[in-house]
């Protein structure tokens, strides 16, 4: 199968992986209406935020360049300080763009 990623075609794409995202978000709040959210609940939901946090670092780690190496250690150590996520994301963004850039 080959989609022409010229024209129509590209938006049609587009639009397919939004209603793909929109209904895997939809359904997940769906299937999490009928789990009555205790305190075991918000400690796994709590806890999958920074494996997956992980599993997108991990690889940077073993097989990135030195501007990896330090968006990864800049995002580490805004963690352990601040202990929010997004920050810290924000900070390694722009540590490895700064390493880059100059």
């Amino acid at each position: 199968m080959s989609i022409e990623t010229a024209g129509l075609d590209a938006l049609a794409l587009v639009l397919l992986m939004a209603l793909v995202t929109l209904a895997t978000r939809w359904g997940g709040v769906y299937v999490m209406s009928f789990v009555p959210i205790g305190y075991r609940v918000k400690q796994f939901i709590g806890a999958m935020s920074g494996s997956v946090l992980v599993a997108l670092l991990a690889p940077m780690a073993l097989q990135g360049d030195n501007a990896a190496r330090l968006a990864l250690l800049t995002t580490a150590g805004t963690m352990l300080l601040l202990k929010k996520p997004l920050p810290a994301i924000a900070a390694g963004v722009l540590a490895a763009a700064l390493f880059r850039q100059f």
